[in-house]
């Protein structure tokens, strides 16, 4: 058995190896399909892994997040680097593919040289690859977040990704958004799976019994593999209730001790944990669960071009939007992992050759949609991307609708990390704006509220992101603001992070007892009243033709 100093060496080896192989390999301004599959085999398992694809089908880009602030035990550890901090860290160099996809360093000059990331039929190409270089030793799974995202998962209520996935080839999955098609349409679609859907923290609020599976065994290479399923505990409050209002969610850790040990009861070798808790709370899970080998960890879209060890078990980050496959192969012996070797492996869509199958699959899909996905409503003369902890550029830009198209003095857009980057100079498209609002709840309200209120809103998703336990991190990224801006401190107790609130128009002080028209989506709310975002947006980017968003000066940060 390894030892903590032992994995911690590997580790460091590993996050050497990988960016080094492809700094080199961005000097050269050439990287080939064989140059991403390069991979010195090891053990008798290789686990592939992808997460928080949002239903996205084909190449796109995708910026990283310029802020991730981490707070107390975790404030300066991975994933809370970003820009140059992450590349000194991992040792990669500005300028390359390798800071091209894990930072935000340069983007748009560096996305121009190196091209659009992802891609469906990429993926399977990949995929088919590694099996075939490792036949009845891999195993495939899905972190979740895979049917929500786009145009064409939206109009199918989900479907189009999972005959995706089941021709992929996925062995397992769990889930979050998934979820925010109802109770009856998940059923209806976990039947058509042909794959297990395992999500053990979910039980049924009336029987007090476990919805879906919790656990699946496989044998890969002579191992047996117990894959656990944890789905986003919080689903309930980042999402509807009423959708799934007889299923209740948590982290229930003690559960998981019981499935972890019932695993290696049952002869297990090998202990997966497949989640969608997030980062932070997966390694505050790998403290305290014990005999869990390995968890792929999904929800809070981290790329990290290593492992992460906590004590023996090692965490995996394989980031979002199909930017990235995972692969990590394990030696396992004795019931202990005693060697292994990881790869964070960029689907670079120009350098990989689309698989014919998944092309003819894609295409299939997006086919009755062409006309109206290719639909142009503009053009951005800006950059234009969500992630970050505040304000992104194509959320300033729904704000800006939300106060013009509803007439509003504040508006306010959900902190999702989902949706895919634009450049300078490229036409705003239907299929552009669904990739930012195609969710199953979104109506664009109108109401009124007191300062206070407002106030309490934004203290609240701050709590939710800024909390120093995990176990309460229970969101997204922080609620975006137009019409006004705030000062926030990550590093102060509940309630108290968010203080000088000022409307942005004549800069005078948000008043506590007064009312101001506000707009926003997204509300969890049951009957929400209001036109379809997407609507709303596509109206204000075509009455304008063309966009510029300069970076937000909206928030403020101190104390970090």
């Amino acid at each position: 058995m390894l030892t903590r100093r032992d994995f911690l060496q590997v580790a460091a080896a590993a996050a050497a190896a990988l960016p080094a192989g492809l700094a080199q390999a961005a000097e050269s301004g050439v990287v080939t399909q064989s140059d991403l599959l390069a991979f010195k085999p090891v053990g008798q398992v290789t686990l592939l892994n992808f997460c928080d694809i949002h239903a996205q089908l084909v190449p796109l880009y995708f910026r990283e997040p310029s802020v991730n602030i981490g707070i107390g035990a975790v404030r300066g550890l991975p994933p809370h680097l970003t820009g140059k901090n992450f590349l000194n860290h991992f040792g990669l160099k500005a300028g390359t593919r390798a800071a091209y996809m894990f930072t935000s360093e340069d983007f748009t000059a560096l996305a121009r040289r190196y091209g659009r990331v992802g891609g469906l039929d990429r993926i399977a190409t990949l995929v088919k690859a590694i099996r075939a270089e490792r036949p009845g030793s891999t195993l495939l799974l899905d972190s979740g977040d895979t049917w929500q995202g786009s145009y064409t998962a939206l109009k199918s209520r989900g479907e189009d990704m999972v005959d995706a996935m089941r021709l992929l080839g996925v062995d397992a999955m769990t889930a979050h958004w998934e979820f925010t098609y109802g109770t009856d349409r998940v059923k209806e679609l976990v039947d058509k799976l042909g794959f297990a859907f395992l999500a053990g923290n979910v039980r049924d609020t009336e029987w007090d019994e476990e919805v879906f599976r919790h656990t699946a065994f496989f044998d890969r290479g002579g191992i047996k593999v117990a894959v656990i399923g944890q789905a986003f505990p919080y689903t309930p409050v980042a999402n509807p209730r009423w959708m799934i209002p007889g299923w209740s969610f948590g982290i229930r850790e003690d559960g998981m001790q019981k499935r972890v040990d019932a695993a290696r009861a049952a002869g297990a070798q090998l202990v997966v944990m497949l989640s969608h808790n997030g980062f932070d709370a997966d390694r505050k899970m790998a403290q305290r669960v014990r005999g869990i080998d390995v968890v792929l960890t999904g929800h809070t879209h981290d790329a990290i071009p290593a492992v992460v060890p906590v004590g023996s078990t090692l965490l995996v980050a394989a980031g979002s939007h199909g930017k990235f496959l995972a692969r990590l192969d394990l030696e396992v012996k004795g019931g202990k992992v005693t060697d292994y070797a990881f790869k964070l492996i960029p689907v670079l869509s120009d350098a990989i050759a689309p698989d014919p199958e998944m092309a003819a699959q894609v295409a299939k899909i997006r086919a009755p949609h062409k006309a109206e996905l290719s639909r142009v409503l503009g053009r951005t003369d800006s950059l234009l991307y969500r992630r970050g902890n505040f304000n992104g550029t194509f959320d300033d830009l729904i704000c800006q609708a939300l106060l013009h198209e509803r007439d509003a003095e504040i508006a306010l857009s959900p902190g999702f990390r989902w949706g895919a980057t634009l450049l300078p100079g490229q036409d705003i498209t239907v299929e552009d704006i669904y990739n930012q609002t195609a969710i199953t709840y979104p109506a664009a309200y109108r109401m009124a509220m007191t300062g206070k209120a407002i106030k309490a809103v934004l203290e609240d998703v701050a709590d939710n992101l800024f909390n120093p336990d995990p176990y309460y991190q229970q969101g997204g990224d922080m609620v975006r603001v137009g019409g006004m801006s705030y000062i926030i401190d990550p590093t102060r107790p509940s309630g108290k992070r968010i203080t000088d609130m000022r409307l942005s128009r004549g800069g005078k002080v948000i008043d506590p007892a007064k009312t101001y028209q506000v707009a926003g989506w997204a509300s969890v709310n049951q009957g929400t009243q209001g036109p379809p975002i997407w609507d709303l947006v596509a109206n204000y980017v075509t009455g304008r033709k063309v966009v510029k968003v300069p970076e937000g000066q909206l928030v403020k940060v101190v104390g970090v």
